[in-house]
């Protein structure tokens, strides 16, 4: 979710008196989840709090988008999460049904107006490489988004309805020797790592796809396994199941409130997040505010440097597309590496130097559940730049026909009453891995960001992995390859 920067630290903070719920889990009475509120059947876990004198402090009514105020309760809340992308609302769906801590989210805008909403929307495997530092994430959160479309389906609901939710199966297309190579390697090694995967030949391909341009030196990778959600309907379905708790008093979400600075308490750790309107206290505070969570760092005060770029990207919808028929979700062999391009020839030498611009095309294709045909993506650093550029659509477009002959035959102006631009900022970290852990010297911060273009399919397994650590619970998966140290200086 794209944040507002936070501003200035505020090192010499008023503190009121304030003791809020310690998380521990040990000493007091227990509370069993409903875990089938969420669509997701988790065993009854008791957790106990030990709890202290809370302060409570009545506010004002926090608006959620699209829906009548809900007055909050209290300021007082055991988790504060910033950002209310795809990685914060499953943070909060997290620690609300694996726990009884109460939870506050802040964004200074609303859910899918940034990364989140931009995204394409798959669950893919077939670009993640078996046995690297995020395969083992990769895999777990696609199990659990598995495990949430399938425990929809058991309470009489339809995924495809609440989340978007198709298991369409991917195919990775290559067009050269070279790429049909990589693919068959690809194939192999995806197999030995426990997933189904077929290679298709030039023939095979047609049949899966006729309306794929196909020749004699064509093939794919193709994993039928692979889904596909809805980033809208998702979030939707995600905020409606925390927004259970809110009448209990356990959850409450704060947008349109940009974070203006964290409140240090004496011994130096963070006691608050002060936003616009609201001062929350809580006794863990989790950012995950995308691309701009280096500066929110930046502005507690301490020397750490969190290298989360923004990295641009496009992605063309055309609304109702009835002119190509697509069995599966599509991309060329090229997106794995994101291959760089020349720069669009309307873009001059000078914009390029002033942004450092590397430009990177790589043709994807999907059908969303409401038969939208989503064309992508374009990868470039231009800063926080969101202005949509249409050199670069257009550059989709035509990336887009060099597969698909039908839009070939298409002029893109005159489809101006259905197309759409979605337009986001992926929060980029140089090694490729996400930041998840607490952050050195402040031991109730942490941070969930940096998963690029896979916040989608990394969520559940990343909100796990976070509650896992607020709750000192041993993690079912390795979390020390996303650690803070030796890569935030």
């Amino acid at each position: 979710m794209i944040m507002a920067s936070a501003s200035t630290f505020c090192p010499n903070g008023t503190l009121h008196r304030y003791t809020s719920t310690s998380l521990s889990t040990r000493g007091c009475p227990a509370f069993a989840s409903d875990s089938t509120l969420f669509g997701l059947k988790l065993p009854h876990k008791s957790f106990s709090l030990s709890v202290g004198e809370t302060r409570i402090i009545r506010t004002k009514s926090t608006r959620f988008s699209g829906f009548n105020p809900i007055s909050a309760s209290h300021q007082a809340f055991d988790v504060v999460i910033i950002g209310a992308g795809i990685i914060g609302l499953t943070l909060a769906r997290q620690f609300l049904i694996e726990s009884h801590l109460s939870v506050a989210v802040v964004d200074k805008c609303v859910p899918c107006s940034g990364a989140t909403g931009a995204g394409q929307g798959y669950i893919w495997m077939a670009h993640k490489t078996p046995g690297s530092d995020i395969w083992d994430l990769a895999m777990r959160s696609r199990k659990l988004w598995e495990m949430l479309a399938e425990s929809i389906r058991e309470k009489g609901l339809d995924p495809l309805v609440e989340l978007g939710w198709k298991k369409t199966g991917s195919l990775l297309v290559g067009r050269t020797p070279a790429e049909l190579d990589v693919l068959k390697k690809r194939v192999k090694q995806l197999r030995e790592a426990g997933l189904k995967a077929e290679y298709l030949c030039s023939s095979d391909l047609v049949e899966e796809e006729p309306s794929l341009l196909v020749d004699k030196e064509s093939g794919a990778a193709f994993f039928p396994d692979d889904c596909q959600l809805d980033a809208h309907h998702t979030v939707a379905f995600i905020e409606k199941a925390n927004r259970y708790f809110a009448s209990k008093g356990r959850y409450a979400e704060f947008y349109h409130e940009p974070v203006k600075c964290f409140i240090r308490g004496r011994n130096g750790e963070v006691e608050a997040v002060q936003t616009l309107k609201n001062t929350l206290y809580g006794k863990a505070i989790v950012v995950a505010a995308g691309c701009w969570t280096g500066s929110l760092i930046h502005d507690l005060g301490i020397e750490l440097h969190v290298p989360v770029r923004p990295r641009k990207g496009h992605l063309l919808v055309l609304e109702n597309f009835d002119s190509l028929q697509l069995n599966h979700g599509l991309m060329e062999a090229g997106y794995i590496n994101h291959q760089t391009i020349n720069s669009p020839p309307t873009l001059s030498s000078s914009e390029q130097s002033d942004h450092e611009r590397t430009l990177s095309v790589s043709m994807t294709a999907t059908l969303d559940a409401s038969g939208n045909l989503l064309l992508g993506s374009s990868r470039e650093f231009v800063g926080f730049n969101t202005e949509l550029d249409e050199s670069i659509v257009n550059y989709i477009w035509d990336r887009a026909g060099d597969f698909f002959p039908k839009l070939k035959r298409l002029n893109l102006s005159d489809l101006s009453g259905s197309r759409k631009v979605r337009v986001g900022l992926r929060p980029y970290m140089p090694d490729g891995k996400p930041v998840i852990g607490p952050v050195p010297g402040l031991s109730n911060v942490y941070l969930a960001a940096g998963h690029e273009g896979g916040g989608l399919s990394l969520a559940l397994g990343t909100a796990e992995m976070v509650t896992d650590m607020v709750l000192g619970r041993h993690g079912i998966i390795d979390n020390s390859p996303f650690a803070l140290q030796g890569r935030c200086s």
